[in-house]
């Protein structure tokens, strides 16, 4: 429990930012497919397995937040928190557990979103201030000519640069399994 179930895994360097973190968990983080699964969890205290993928992925690797706090923050709002499950999921997701995916798997949020939610039906849901928002901006605003209507809105800016946070993500990782 609490613990990389791989040694090797032991020496990632994470990160423990507070700000980035209530950012995460607040569905703020402008990455439009993460904040609606975000803001669902807090409604609902639930989210489908693939979003459940798709924050975890987010937190360890584009993020590098330590694992355990994601899989903290899960058991203790989802309704269907159980801890095998959660513990093997997240385990999976920052590719620290019993049955890692590669670390070198990492998940894209705006390939995710326009896979598994194509017209922004489930994004418009979650988060209204991006009801307005037409076509594939829905997937990624700020990029897409949606950012007045986005900025007006009050939906940020997204925290991170997913190639850059994807580039450090492996450099961690690889640095962390030659030790």
């Amino acid at each position: 429990m609490n613990k990389c179930f791989k040694p090797e895994h032991t020496n990632i360097e994470w990160e423990y930012d507070q700000d980035i973190f209530q950012a995460w968990c607040d569905g703020k983080t402008g990455f439009p497919i993460v904040d609606a699964a975000m803001r669902q969890l807090r409604h609902c205290a639930w989210m489908h397995n693939r979003t459940r993928m798709v924050v975890s992925s987010f937190l360890t690797k584009d993020l590098m937040l330590d694992w355990r706090r994601g899989e903290r923050h899960f058991m203790e709002n989802l309704i269907d928190g159980d801890f095998a499950s959660n513990h093997g999921g997240w385990g999976f997701g920052s590719s620290t557990g019993v049955d890692p995916q590669p670390y070198f798997r990492i998940f894209n949020p705006l390939r995710q979103s326009e896979r598994f939610d194509p017209e922004g039906e489930y994004i418009r849901h979650w988060l209204p201030e991006l009801r307005d928002v037409s076509g594939k901006a829905i997937h990624e605003p700020y990029a897409r000519g949606a950012a007045a209507i986005a900025q007006k809105n009050g939906y940020p800016k997204p925290i991170v640069d997913h190639a850059e946070s994807r580039n450090r993500a492996l450099e961690r990782f690889k640095s962390a399994l030659k030790k």
